[in-house]
């Protein structure tokens, strides 16, 4: 089947452009831009609407195995389609870990039977995500891990960790690490400063990111290993990254949405759903972090989907599990940055798309003849009043519920076929 949209506004986050144009596909793949609709073609008008590539959530959590009534592969994948999200990595913080090929091809295989849209996965860079063993890098690379983490439990034994990223440059993998010193983060609920101290919250401060920070880059540097930094969410890092990539280190670093969107305030009243890892920030560093990613020093942004039940969020704020759904609201969450007038389109849907497909080696991203055709069509300027009950995800703990919100999914397409269309209202 050939697809054309016309009338499209074209958003190319390789090129650098928001423009109005016409798209061909065939095959699954781009074909052509701005030329006539070949003959026999389906012709899709866009009507002025956004046309820009699928976006590649990095660092998804499914609750496959051990945690399913929160979040199945399917019920991902469906979130994913509705957000406009195409290609989703996983985490391997399951229960059991994801650390053996045995594991991470029953995942594969629950993802390819359950899901409409591609999913690749991350596996755990120790046995366990204990840190005192190193997983079997090299086996999970042959099943098709592309990138290796123990997410938020950070290795304390920096000769094991420093054998893990050493074996992990002979390989060429990419490591995955969450930059944070685990002793002065232990048990932190929020940020320190004032407003933790009027809540009678235990903090952290902001840093114990930077002090992480600064031990992974000197081991970066010692091993010459691959590095990514799965959120840096505080301006006192970034100096730090700045002068780590202008010495040539190969590191680059993500940020979540709710990052970028929230503050430490949106806490409230000891609101739970808005406890995360790391914890929100002060305005000055979120701030900080969306010129970060506008000059392209942080280079990723990510929804760090983590699902939760009602039963672990609906407790005092201190004994609440962290994390927020994010794979649906990714997108609309985003575009507060571009009706705010702090990011444009293709700077966004750099972050969103091209950058987290380039540093994972994905052929996704692009709006160029021959890139694959997962594409997501989209109105940036329709308002709604996010109800968290309406969406996809099996747990319903997002931050945004309520929110006014612009910007919705009008179709996601994966190899150019549809995996989502928004009924008309």
């Amino acid at each position: 089947m050939i697809l054309h949209f016309s009338n499209a506004r074209l958003i190319d986050p390789e090129a650098g452009t928001d423009a109005s144009g016409s798209l061909t596909v065939e095959n699954g793949r781009i074909t052509a831009l701005n030329a006539p609709a070949p003959q026999g073609a389906e012709v899709i008008d866009a009507r002025g609407k956004c046309l820009a590539p699928g976006i590649v959530d990095w660092g998804v959590h499914v609750g496959e195995p051990g945690a399913r009534h929160k979040e199945s592969y399917r019920s991902a994948g469906q979130a994913a389609a509705a957000g406009g999200v195409t290609t989703f990595i996983t985490r391997p913080d399951t229960t059991p870990a994801t650390d053996t090929p045995e594991s991470l091809d029953f995942l594969s295989r629950r993802a390819s039977i359950e899901a409409p849209v591609n999913v690749r996965h991350m596996a755990a860079l120790t046995r366990g995500r204990e840190g005192r063993e190193m997983a079997e890098i090299g086996f999970l690379m042959d099943a098709g891990a592309i990138a290796f983490s123990d997410v938020e439990h950070v290795t304390r034994d920096t000769k094991v960790l420093s054998r893990c990223l050493t074996y992990a440059r002979s390989l060429g993998a990419l490591v995955v690490c969450h930059p944070q010193d685990p002793g002065l983060s232990a048990g932190a609920a929020v940020t320190s400063g004032k407003f933790a101290s009027l809540r009678g919250l235990p903090g952290v401060s902001p840093m114990a990111e930077r002090m992480g920070f600064d031990r992974d880059m000197a081991l970066v540097e010692m091993t010459g290993v691959r590095y990514h930094a799965d959120q840096i969410t505080c301006a006192r890092t970034l100096p730090a990254l700045e002068r780590a990539k202008k010495n040539g280190l190969d590191v680059t670093a993500g940020i979540s949405i709710h990052h970028l969107t929230l503050n430490e305030f949106d806490v409230g009243d000891y609101r739970s759903f808005f406890k995360l890892t790391p914890p929100l920030r002060a305005e000055e560093d979120r701030l900080a972090m969306i010129e970060a990613v506008a000059d392209g020093l942080i280079d990723v942004i990510c929804s760090m989907h983590t699902p939760q039940d009602e039963e672990s969020k609906r407790l005092p704020y201190e004994e609440a599990a962290p994390g927020a759904v994010g794979l649906e609201t990714l997108l609309p969450a985003a575009l507060r940055l571009y009706h705010n007038d702090q990011l444009t389109l293709p700077q966004l849907w750099r972050a969103l798309s091209l950058n987290p497909a380039r540093r994972l080696g994905l052929d996704a991203g692009r709006l160029s003849a021959g890139a694959p055709a997962d594409l997501v069509l989209f109105d940036a300027h329709a308002p709604f009043v996010l109800d968290r009950f309406l969406l996809r995800s099996k747990s319903k703990n997002s931050p945004f519920d309520g929110a006014r919100l612009q910007g919705k999914v009008l179709a996601t397409y994966v190899a150019g076929k549809p995996v989502f269309k928004r009924e008309a209202a």
